[in-house]
Protein backbone atom coordinates (compact mmCIF):
# COMPACT_ATOMS: atom_id res chain seq x y z
CA UNK A 1 0.00 0.00 0.00
CA UNK A 2 1.19 3.50 -0.69
CA UNK A 3 1.94 6.06 1.96
CA UNK A 4 -1.05 8.13 0.84
CA UNK A 5 -3.29 5.09 1.27
CA UNK A 6 -2.02 4.60 4.82
CA UNK A 7 -2.62 8.27 5.58
CA UNK A 8 -6.21 8.05 4.28
CA UNK A 9 -6.82 5.04 6.52
CA UNK A 10 -5.49 6.86 9.59
CA UNK A 11 -7.60 9.94 8.82
CA UNK A 12 -10.72 7.81 8.34
CA UNK A 13 -10.21 6.02 11.66
CA UNK A 14 -9.57 9.34 13.41
CA UNK A 15 -12.76 10.82 11.95
CA UNK A 16 -14.69 7.68 12.93
CA UNK A 17 -13.60 8.17 16.53
CA UNK A 18 -14.50 11.87 16.30
CA UNK A 19 -17.92 10.72 15.10
CA UNK A 20 -18.26 8.33 18.05
CA UNK A 21 -17.22 11.09 20.43
CA UNK A 22 -19.72 13.59 18.99
CA UNK A 23 -22.33 10.82 18.99
CA UNK A 24 -21.82 10.38 22.71
CA UNK A 25 -22.13 14.13 23.32
CA UNK A 26 -25.20 14.66 21.13
CA UNK A 27 -26.96 11.46 22.13
CA UNK A 28 -26.13 11.72 25.82
CA UNK A 29 -29.59 13.24 26.09
CA UNK A 30 -31.34 10.14 24.80
CA UNK A 31 -31.22 8.09 27.96
CA UNK A 32 -30.32 10.50 30.73
CA UNK A 33 -32.43 13.55 29.90
CA UNK A 34 -35.44 12.11 31.69
CA UNK A 35 -33.64 11.19 34.93
CA UNK A 36 -32.07 14.65 35.05
CA UNK A 37 -35.31 16.53 34.39
CA UNK A 38 -37.27 14.54 37.01
CA UNK A 39 -34.36 14.73 39.49
CA UNK A 40 -34.25 10.94 39.84
CA UNK A 41 -30.47 11.32 39.64
CA UNK A 42 -28.03 14.14 39.94
CA UNK A 43 -26.73 15.26 36.57
CA UNK A 44 -23.21 14.04 37.33
CA UNK A 45 -24.47 10.60 38.39
CA UNK A 46 -26.72 10.36 35.35
CA UNK A 47 -23.80 11.13 33.04
CA UNK A 48 -21.70 8.39 34.67
CA UNK A 49 -24.58 5.93 34.28
CA UNK A 50 -25.06 6.87 30.62
CA UNK A 51 -21.35 6.69 29.79
CA UNK A 52 -20.79 3.31 31.45
CA UNK A 53 -23.88 1.63 29.97
CA UNK A 54 -23.17 3.05 26.52
CA UNK A 55 -19.72 1.49 26.77
CA UNK A 56 -21.09 -1.90 27.84
CA UNK A 57 -23.76 -1.86 25.14
CA UNK A 58 -21.28 -1.09 22.37
CA UNK A 59 -19.21 -4.14 23.36
CA UNK A 60 -22.08 -6.64 23.18
CA UNK A 61 -22.65 -7.02 19.45
CA UNK A 62 -21.40 -6.35 15.95
CA UNK A 63 -24.48 -6.80 13.74
CA UNK A 64 -25.01 -3.07 13.20
CA UNK A 65 -21.30 -2.53 12.51
CA UNK A 66 -21.40 -5.31 9.91
CA UNK A 67 -24.37 -3.68 8.19
CA UNK A 68 -22.65 -0.29 7.96
CA UNK A 69 -19.33 -1.87 7.05
CA UNK A 70 -20.40 -4.10 4.17
CA UNK A 71 -24.11 -4.06 3.35
CA UNK A 72 -24.80 -0.52 2.12
CA UNK A 73 -22.12 0.06 -0.54
CA UNK A 74 -21.30 -2.81 -2.92
CA UNK A 75 -17.74 -4.12 -2.41
CA UNK A 76 -16.67 -3.60 -6.03
CA UNK A 77 -17.41 0.13 -5.81
CA UNK A 78 -15.95 0.78 -2.36
CA UNK A 79 -12.86 2.96 -2.16
CA UNK A 80 -10.91 4.60 0.62
CA UNK A 81 -12.37 7.97 -0.29
CA UNK A 82 -15.87 6.47 0.00
CA UNK A 83 -15.28 5.73 3.67
CA UNK A 84 -13.58 9.08 4.23
CA UNK A 85 -16.39 11.03 2.55
CA UNK A 86 -19.12 9.21 4.47
CA UNK A 87 -17.63 9.72 7.90
CA UNK A 88 -16.47 13.25 7.09
CA UNK A 89 -20.01 14.28 6.16
CA UNK A 90 -21.49 12.77 9.32
CA UNK A 91 -18.90 14.30 11.64
CA UNK A 92 -19.31 17.77 10.17
CA UNK A 93 -23.10 17.68 10.47
CA UNK A 94 -23.30 16.12 13.95
CA UNK A 95 -20.75 18.53 15.43
CA UNK A 96 -22.60 21.49 13.90
CA UNK A 97 -25.93 20.25 15.28
CA UNK A 98 -24.44 19.63 18.72
CA UNK A 99 -23.03 23.16 18.74
CA UNK A 100 -26.58 24.53 18.45
CA UNK A 101 -28.26 21.98 20.75
CA UNK A 102 -30.15 20.21 17.97
CA UNK A 103 -30.82 16.52 18.78
CA UNK A 104 -30.24 15.19 15.26
CA UNK A 105 -29.96 11.54 14.34
CA UNK A 106 -26.36 10.42 14.02
CA UNK A 107 -27.58 7.23 12.35
CA UNK A 108 -29.46 9.27 9.73
CA UNK A 109 -26.37 11.39 9.21
CA UNK A 110 -23.99 8.48 8.73
CA UNK A 111 -26.36 6.50 6.52
CA UNK A 112 -27.08 9.47 4.25
CA UNK A 113 -23.40 10.35 4.09
CA UNK A 114 -22.51 6.76 3.20
CA UNK A 115 -25.14 6.62 0.44
CA UNK A 116 -23.95 9.95 -1.00
CA UNK A 117 -20.33 8.82 -0.86
CA UNK A 118 -21.17 5.46 -2.44
CA UNK A 119 -23.02 7.07 -5.34
CA UNK A 120 -20.12 9.47 -5.87
CA UNK A 121 -17.77 6.48 -6.09
CA UNK A 122 -19.79 4.25 -8.39
CA UNK A 123 -23.15 5.72 -9.30
CA UNK A 124 -26.50 4.37 -8.14
CA UNK A 125 -25.38 0.80 -8.85
CA UNK A 126 -22.97 1.12 -5.93
CA UNK A 127 -25.80 1.04 -3.38
CA UNK A 128 -27.29 -2.23 -2.12
CA UNK A 129 -30.90 -1.18 -2.57
CA UNK A 130 -32.45 -3.92 -0.43
CA UNK A 131 -30.29 -3.00 2.56
CA UNK A 132 -30.87 0.72 2.04
CA UNK A 133 -34.65 0.23 1.98
CA UNK A 134 -34.56 -1.86 5.17
CA UNK A 135 -32.54 0.81 6.95
CA UNK A 136 -34.85 3.62 5.80
CA UNK A 137 -37.89 1.63 6.99
CA UNK A 138 -36.23 0.98 10.36
CA UNK A 139 -35.28 4.64 10.74
CA UNK A 140 -38.84 5.70 9.92
CA UNK A 141 -40.56 3.07 12.06
CA UNK A 142 -38.49 3.47 15.23
CA UNK A 143 -40.06 6.76 16.46
CA UNK A 144 -43.55 5.45 15.67
CA UNK A 145 -42.91 2.27 17.64
CA UNK A 146 -41.38 4.35 20.43
CA UNK A 147 -44.49 6.56 20.54
CA UNK A 148 -46.85 3.57 20.60
CA UNK A 149 -44.76 1.74 23.18
CA UNK A 150 -44.63 4.74 25.51
CA UNK A 151 -48.36 5.35 25.15
CA UNK A 152 -49.35 1.72 25.77
CA UNK A 153 -46.96 1.24 28.68
CA UNK A 154 -48.28 4.36 30.39
CA UNK A 155 -51.87 3.09 30.12
CA UNK A 156 -50.82 -0.28 31.54
CA UNK A 157 -49.12 1.42 34.49
CA UNK A 158 -52.09 3.72 35.10
CA UNK A 159 -54.46 0.72 35.16
CA UNK A 160 -52.17 -1.43 37.33
CA UNK A 161 -51.59 1.26 39.95
CA UNK A 162 -55.00 2.95 39.74
CA UNK A 163 -55.76 2.24 43.42
CA UNK A 164 -52.37 3.32 44.77
CA UNK A 165 -51.54 6.75 46.14
CA UNK A 166 -49.57 9.00 43.81
CA UNK A 167 -46.74 9.36 46.35
CA UNK A 168 -46.30 5.58 46.49
CA UNK A 169 -46.26 5.21 42.70
CA UNK A 170 -43.87 8.12 42.33
CA UNK A 171 -41.45 6.59 44.84
CA UNK A 172 -41.51 3.21 43.11
CA UNK A 173 -40.89 4.61 39.66
CA UNK A 174 -38.27 7.04 40.92
CA UNK A 175 -36.08 3.97 41.44
CA UNK A 176 -37.26 2.09 38.37
CA UNK A 177 -36.57 5.13 36.20
CA UNK A 178 -32.87 4.82 37.00
CA UNK A 179 -32.93 1.19 35.84
CA UNK A 180 -34.76 2.15 32.65
CA UNK A 181 -32.22 4.90 31.93
CA UNK A 182 -29.46 2.31 32.20
CA UNK A 183 -31.39 0.05 29.82
CA UNK A 184 -31.85 2.82 27.27
CA UNK A 185 -28.16 3.76 27.52
CA UNK A 186 -27.16 0.14 27.00
CA UNK A 187 -29.39 -0.16 23.93
CA UNK A 188 -28.05 3.13 22.57
CA UNK A 189 -24.47 1.88 22.86
CA UNK A 190 -25.34 -1.42 21.20
CA UNK A 191 -26.85 0.36 18.20
CA UNK A 192 -25.23 3.77 17.75
CA UNK A 193 -21.98 2.63 19.30
CA UNK A 194 -21.56 0.26 16.35
CA UNK A 195 -21.68 2.98 13.69
CA UNK A 196 -18.10 4.13 14.05
CA UNK A 197 -16.88 0.52 14.24
CA UNK A 198 -18.72 -0.13 10.98
CA UNK A 199 -16.92 2.65 9.13
CA UNK A 200 -13.57 1.56 10.59
CA UNK A 201 -14.31 -1.98 9.36
CA UNK A 202 -15.23 -0.60 5.92
CA UNK A 203 -11.99 1.39 5.70
CA UNK A 204 -9.81 -1.50 6.89
CA UNK A 205 -11.35 -3.93 4.38
CA UNK A 206 -10.87 -1.52 1.46
CA UNK A 207 -7.31 -0.73 2.54
CA UNK A 208 -6.43 -4.43 2.76
CA UNK A 209 -8.24 -5.31 -0.49
CA UNK A 210 -10.55 -7.72 1.34
CA UNK A 211 -13.83 -5.81 0.94
CA UNK A 212 -16.70 -8.29 0.57
CA UNK A 213 -20.43 -8.58 1.10
CA UNK A 214 -19.70 -9.95 4.57
CA UNK A 215 -16.72 -8.70 6.53
CA UNK A 216 -15.62 -9.57 10.04
CA UNK A 217 -15.67 -6.76 12.57
CA UNK A 218 -12.46 -6.55 14.58
CA UNK A 219 -12.95 -6.52 18.33
CA UNK A 220 -10.47 -3.68 18.76
CA UNK A 221 -12.58 -1.53 16.41
CA UNK A 222 -15.65 -2.14 18.56
CA UNK A 223 -13.73 -1.59 21.80
CA UNK A 224 -12.14 1.70 20.78
CA UNK A 225 -15.47 2.95 19.40
CA UNK A 226 -17.20 1.96 22.64
CA UNK A 227 -14.60 3.75 24.73
CA UNK A 228 -14.83 6.91 22.64
CA UNK A 229 -18.62 7.10 22.65
CA UNK A 230 -18.55 6.57 26.42
CA UNK A 231 -16.11 9.46 26.81
CA UNK A 232 -18.39 11.67 24.71
CA UNK A 233 -21.38 10.76 26.84
CA UNK A 234 -19.40 11.43 30.02
CA UNK A 235 -18.81 15.02 28.96
CA UNK A 236 -22.53 15.41 28.32
CA UNK A 237 -24.56 17.25 25.73
CA UNK A 238 -26.29 19.64 28.07
CA UNK A 239 -28.09 21.73 25.45
CA UNK A 240 -29.59 18.59 23.94
CA UNK A 241 -30.47 17.23 27.38
CA UNK A 242 -32.38 20.42 28.09
CA UNK A 243 -34.26 20.15 24.79
CA UNK A 244 -35.34 16.52 25.20
CA UNK A 245 -35.77 16.44 28.96
CA UNK A 246 -37.50 19.73 29.60
CA UNK A 247 -38.94 21.22 26.42
CA UNK A 248 -40.87 18.39 24.73
CA UNK A 249 -43.28 17.68 27.61
CA UNK A 250 -43.39 17.83 31.40
CA UNK A 251 -42.05 14.55 32.76
CA UNK A 252 -42.55 12.63 36.02
CA UNK A 253 -40.80 9.45 37.19
CA UNK A 254 -43.52 7.30 35.63
CA UNK A 255 -43.20 9.13 32.32
CA UNK A 256 -39.42 8.79 32.33
CA UNK A 257 -39.58 5.07 33.10
CA UNK A 258 -42.09 4.43 30.32
CA UNK A 259 -40.20 6.49 27.74
CA UNK A 260 -36.83 4.88 28.44
CA UNK A 261 -38.22 1.34 28.66
CA UNK A 262 -40.12 1.68 25.40
CA UNK A 263 -37.27 3.32 23.51
CA UNK A 264 -34.64 0.92 24.83
CA UNK A 265 -36.72 -2.09 23.79
CA UNK A 266 -37.26 -0.78 20.24
CA UNK A 267 -33.55 0.01 19.84
CA UNK A 268 -32.50 -3.38 21.22
CA UNK A 269 -34.79 -5.17 18.76
CA UNK A 270 -33.31 -3.22 15.85
CA UNK A 271 -29.77 -4.05 17.04
CA UNK A 272 -30.54 -7.78 17.05
CA UNK A 273 -31.42 -7.54 13.35
CA UNK A 274 -28.38 -5.38 12.58
CA UNK A 275 -30.44 -2.33 11.69
CA UNK A 276 -29.07 1.10 12.62
CA UNK A 277 -31.90 3.25 13.95
CA UNK A 278 -32.08 6.73 15.36
CA UNK A 279 -31.98 6.63 19.13
CA UNK A 280 -32.83 10.33 19.11
CA UNK A 281 -35.90 9.58 16.98
CA UNK A 282 -36.95 6.67 19.17
CA UNK A 283 -36.52 8.33 22.55
CA UNK A 284 -38.22 11.53 21.41
CA UNK A 285 -41.09 9.47 19.99
CA UNK A 286 -41.41 7.68 23.33
CA UNK A 287 -41.39 10.95 25.26
CA UNK A 288 -44.13 12.25 22.97
CA UNK A 289 -46.11 9.04 23.53
CA UNK A 290 -46.04 9.28 27.32
CA UNK A 291 -46.87 12.98 27.14
CA UNK A 292 -49.86 12.29 24.90
CA UNK A 293 -51.21 9.89 27.54
CA UNK A 294 -52.24 12.91 29.59
CA UNK A 295 -53.62 14.90 26.66
CA UNK A 296 -52.32 15.85 23.24
CA UNK A 297 -51.80 19.43 24.38
CA UNK A 298 -49.30 18.17 27.00
CA UNK A 299 -46.78 17.71 24.20
CA UNK A 300 -45.11 20.90 23.04
CA UNK A 301 -45.61 20.23 19.34
CA UNK A 302 -43.78 23.38 18.28
CA UNK A 303 -40.55 22.06 19.81
CA UNK A 304 -41.26 18.64 18.33
CA UNK A 305 -41.72 20.08 14.84
CA UNK A 306 -38.36 21.83 15.07
CA UNK A 307 -36.69 18.59 16.12
CA UNK A 308 -38.37 16.70 13.26
CA UNK A 309 -37.28 19.40 10.80
CA UNK A 310 -33.68 18.87 11.93
CA UNK A 311 -34.07 15.13 11.34
CA UNK A 312 -35.49 15.64 7.87
CA UNK A 313 -32.72 17.93 6.68
CA UNK A 314 -30.07 15.46 7.88
CA UNK A 315 -30.73 13.25 4.85
CA UNK A 316 -30.14 15.79 2.06
CA UNK A 317 -27.40 17.67 3.90
CA UNK A 318 -25.31 14.59 4.67
CA UNK A 319 -26.02 13.02 1.27
CA UNK A 320 -24.70 16.11 -0.49
CA UNK A 321 -21.75 16.45 1.89
CA UNK A 322 -20.77 12.81 1.38
CA UNK A 323 -21.08 13.07 -2.40
CA UNK A 324 -19.12 16.33 -2.65
CA UNK A 325 -16.39 15.21 -0.27
CA UNK A 326 -15.68 12.07 -2.30
CA UNK A 327 -15.51 14.05 -5.53
CA UNK A 328 -13.13 16.55 -3.94
CA UNK A 329 -10.97 13.83 -2.38
CA UNK A 330 -10.78 11.91 -5.67
CA UNK A 331 -9.73 15.11 -7.43
CA UNK A 332 -6.92 16.05 -5.07
CA UNK A 333 -5.80 12.81 -3.42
Amino acid sequence: MTDSSDILLVITIALSLAFAYSNGINDAANAIATVVSTRALRASHAVILGASMNFVGALTGSAVAATIGSKVVRPEFATETTALGAIGAAVLWVITATRYGIPVSVSHSLFAGLVGAGIASGGFDAIVLSSAVKIVIALAASPILGFIGGLVLMHIIYWTFRRNAYSTVNAIFGRLQIVSAGWASYAHGKNDGQNAAGIITFALAVHAGTMAADVSVEFWAIAISALTIGMGTALGGWKVIQTLGMKVTKLTHVHGFSANTSAGSVIELASVFGLPVSTTHTVTGSIMGVGATERLSAVRWGVTRRIMAAWMISYPVCFVLGFVMVKVFDLFL
